[in-house]
């Protein structure tokens, strides 16, 4: 079919104004302007959107689908090491059940708001693959691991998670490990996960440096969090380094990383995540739920990091007046923008779309419309002028108003 659009976005070239998009079955064929369309395209349906943007879909590098229904039941904590003891208590009282309709929510608020592509913290595989038949969104699995007090040797830990990802019909090229942080496992589990995915061609995700109180716990060996996980956890990876120099030491920094949060670095962290090509997956209302510290953006930025944007959950995001409280990558850009005005929209949007796909392993197949990419767009409405285009993307609110994952419809547009 053919797609006609008042303006598209290809983001790795300008916007193109009186804009068709070619689909044929689950990828883009042509884009450009109507009246350019190659002649051998010509007989194909055309499908008139009217006055809107066409974008690809955005994606959404850190996300836990499964903690939706948390939303606003643990008040900002005052200390991080206190958010995580209510949030494991919180978790206990859940059912299979809960998390079930709490990952199917968090699904349903991403593709109304834009999402196609969504890496995704697994803490209850078992929800795995039913619930990926239950949405048309592009689910990339990551399997949580965590032995802080387990008796299950690292080992064994890693070998379970990867036969269970194997028993899944289809599943290499949508899943892949969490190790969930360096202080919730060992040296040993996280040097085993690696050599899995490696072995795999699975991606990795971990949370780095999120907090002070791990950065203290890695640096200097003290601090709440040291003091709550000394009784639970063999502490001689502490003392000597920062969060990130750990990881190296464990041989886990690599373009197959994609490490969250990330928000405190010793004098030449950044340079070292540059070198070995991490990705960062940057959260911003959680971020800002938190109280953390200024994001080290530009230190990132200039060591080469690629950086890209997720939602987290909704256990961490606050509720904004007169919106509701959501999963949503447009609130996700313009939390970024208010504490970034320097940052042009254009590169916020490439956060929330090639970036993703880069960190993902994907670049080129989705987070950009161009010739043979899967057909991964979304559409949302667009009264103004061609210059106004970027901002309206950056400010857009609410539904999109349809969205398109590999070629269908996910999200029909209302008929012309």
């Amino acid at each position: 079919m053919r797609l006609h659009a008042r303006i598209a976005v290809p983001i790795n070239g300008p916007p193109i104004e009186d804009a068709v998009v070619c689909v044929s079955g689950e990828r883009v064929a042509w884009v450009g302007r109507r009246a350019d369309v190659p002649a051998t395209l010509l007989d194909d349906e055309e499908k008139d959107l009217g006055e809107v943007i066409l974008l690809p879909g955005l994606i959404n590098a850190h996300c836990h689908l499964d903690y939706t229904g948390m939303a606003g039941q643990i008040s900002p904590p005052r200390s991080f090491t206190d958010w995580i003891k209510s949030m494991v208590s919180l978790k206990g009282t859940w059912s299979l059940g809960e998390f079930e309709s709490s990952w199917q929510s968090g699904a349903e608020m991403l593709l109304r708001s834009g999402t196609t592509t969504v890496a995704d913290i697994e803490a209850v595989p078992e929800l795995i693959p039913a619930a990926w038949e239950r949405t048309p969104l592009r689910v990339h699995s990551f399997r949580e691991l965590i032995n802080v007090r387990s008796r299950v040797p690292a080992g064994e830990m890693v070998e379970r998670a990867v036969n269970d990802w194997l028993s899944v019909n289809n599943a290499q090229n949508r899943v892949g490990l969490s190790p969930h942080a360096p202080y919730t496992t060992s040296t040993e589990l996280l040097e085993t996960a690696a050599r899995a995915a490696h072995r795999r061609k699975w991606r990795l995700t971990t949370h780095v440096a999120e907090s002070e109180e791990e950065f203290e716990m890695y640096m200097y060996r003290q601090g709440a969090m040291h003091d709550w996980l000394k009784s639970q956890r063999d502490m001689s990876d502490c003392g000597i380094g920062s969060p990130v120099q750990h990881l190296e030491r464990c041989g886990y920094l690599d373009e197959n990383l994609l490490a969250v949060h990330v928000n405190h670095l010793w004098r030449h962290d950044a340079g070292v995540l540059g070198r070995n090509q991490v990705s960062v997956a940057h959260c911003p209302r959680s971020h800002d739920y938190f109280h953390h510290l200024r994001f080290p953006r530009d230190e990132l930025e200039s060591a080469g990091v690629n950086i890209c944007l997720g939602t987290d959950s909704l256990a961490t995001t606050r509720k904004e007046r007169n919106r509701p409280l959501e999963l949503n990558l447009f609130s996700e850009m313009q939390a970024f923008a208010s504490k970034s005005p320097n940052v042009a929209p254009e590169k916020i949007l490439r956060m929330a779309t090639v970036n993703g796909a880069q960190a993902l392993g994907m670049k080129g197949l989705v987070g950009e419309i161009v010739e043979n990419a899967l057909a991964d767009l979304i559409a949302i409405p667009f009264d103004g002028g061609a210059r106004d285009v970027y901002e309206t993307i950056l400010n857009h609110q609410g539904a999109v108003i349809a969205s398109m994952i590999n070629g269908h419809w996910a999200i029909p547009p209302v008929s012309r």
